[in-house]
């Protein structure tokens, strides 16, 4: 089971031809590659003296669930591979300009103050920035799709003050909902069954930031298209065209759930059949994990879409991933620390997604955790010119 993403899709080339394996089932996964090349000492040898190239590469696919559904390319050239696989899965759209500039984010900027005091600082010393995030703390109370009031009382005039110099804002929106009496949102999903169950069929609860939260099952389209709703700028109050979206802690994380997510036998939406096929009348958890935070994505890039009439190209950032990710969002690689490991491996990671199509990635630029020396945050700078980075 991916911590925060998995795309199963593995390549391999040789001279004059290559192949790709498209491995479509979103339950966890154990993949084993084994390189039989030199795997013993009398085989080394064996090739050492003959000149000999009996070389194997086997890769095995186990999943706990799911049917089996692979996809296989061959051509000529990686590129060839790469191609019919993005046919398959989707390209990233082309990102908004601004996207592809400086981003200025930290946990949290915790008022007003705090943002126009990062954005004027911005400009008295002369650095160019387009964009500032905002983390959990700008809600009333951890509560998505809205303000503090005492921290946040004018978010419009907020925005537009950036939007004035050019700048956009990124606000957080997760997919857990505090179970909070009067709040809109749980008050909505929870009348209308939008939320995931547990094994007996209750709306399952659990742990995140705002406490007690409940897990929106984007599985049902009502479920999803009543989300995608809410981005809607008169159900977003303060909200304009500039200010985009970051979908965080949706793979789903929660804090008191096994492997800190929910439990496998939780239970999501599943379309009615038409007929008896022996399946049950709904998804277990199990069997569709790696894919929950591409379903909130999509309704998230739906939404974004529907605000504008389609005028405006949104921008998303999401920490889980899965194949067909790449038409909706960036991928940023986590919470990483200020250490030079984690800056060494940001690139293979980067590298690998994008090799399965998910080509807009960065990491958290000087690490999440720890404070970076002066060195390591230069250099994580100048790393960061090559990727989307925070």
């Amino acid at each position: 089971m991916a911590i925060y993403g998995a795309v199963p899709v593995m390549y391999s080339h040789g001279p004059k031809r290559s192949a790709g394996v498209f491995w479509h089932n979103s339950a966890e996964t154990w993949v084993d590659v084994v390189n039989y090349a030199d795997s013993t000492v009398v085989s080394s040898l064996v090739n050492l003296v003959t000149g000999g190239q009996k070389r194997r590469v086997d890769a095995r696919f186990m999943s706990e669930s799911g049917i089996i559904d692979v996809f296989v390319f061959l051509g000529e050239k990686p590129t060839d591979v790469l191609r019919q696989y993005t046919a398959l899965t989707g390209t990233a759209p082309l990102p908004p300009k601004f996207s592809l500039a400086y981003h200025q984010c930290r946990w949290n900027y915790v008022d007003e103050a705090d943002v126009r005091g990062v954005d004027n600082n911005f400009d008295v010393h002369d650095i160019p920035a387009d964009v500032i995030w905002l983390d959990i703390e700008y809600t009333d109370r951890k509560k998505y799709f809205t303000w503090d009031p005492l921290k946040f009382p004018n978010p419009s005039e907020m925005v537009a003050n950036l939007t004035a110099k050019g700048r956009k804002l990124v606000t957080i929106i997760d997919p857990h909902i505090k179970r909070e009496a009067g709040y809109f949102l749980h008050e909505d999903a929870t009348e209308l069954g939008y939320y995931v169950k547990d094994k007996d069929g209750k709306d399952y609860e659990g742990w995140c930031w705002p406490g007690s939260s409940s897990y929106l099952d984007f599985f049902n389209p009502a479920a999803s298209k009543y989300y995608s709703e809410r981005y809607r700028f008169e159900h977003f109050p303060g909200t304009s065209k500039d200010v985009h979206i970051w979908n965080d802690m949706n793979e789903p994380s929660v804090f008191n759930g096994p492997e800190i997510t929910m439990p496998k036998d939780c239970r999501h939406y599943k379309p009615p059949q038409d007929g008896n096929d022996g399946l049950a009348a709904f998804w277990e958890h199990r069997h569709i994990h790696n894919e929950y935070g591409l379903w909130n994505i999509r309704a998230t890039f739906d939404g974004m879409l529907q605000r504008s009439e389609n005028q405006f190209r949104p921008f998303i950032l999401t920490r889980s991933a899965f194949a067909g990710t790449q038409r909706y969002a960036a991928v940023w690689t986590g919470d990483n620390a200020a250490e030079w490991g984690f800056l060494a491996v940001s690139v293979p990671m980067c590298l690998s997604l994008s090799a399965a199509g998910i080509s807009f990635c960065g990491s958290d630029v000087g690490g999440f955790f720890k404070y970076p020396e002066a060195e390591l945050m230069t250099r994580w700078y100048q790393v960061s010119c090559f990727t989307h980075s925070l």
